[in-house]
């Protein structure tokens, strides 16, 4: 799993997450549940992983120089 795709999989969780609690559900991932208490961490978490996905995205868009030979 590259670097960007593992950003993209917790950015989906950061926003399933935030849906689930502002349905009143609950969320569990490895053993932590998160719940309404939690709103404020899971919308800071969601910003951190989407900064993350478009610094990565931009990074992976850039293509390498070209390079002129002059004889």
């Amino acid at each position: 799993m590259t670097e960007l795709q593992q950003a993209r999989d917790m950015l989906q969780f950061y926003i399933d997450a935030e849906k689930a609690v502002l349905k009143g559900q609950s969320m569990t991932k490895d053993g932590r549940t998160w719940e309404r208490a939690n709103l404020a961490e899971i919308r800071t978490g969601r910003k951190e992983w989407q900064r993350a996905v478009n610094r990565l995205s931009v990074s992976s868009n850039r293509q390498s120089p070209a390079l002129a030979r002059f004889e």
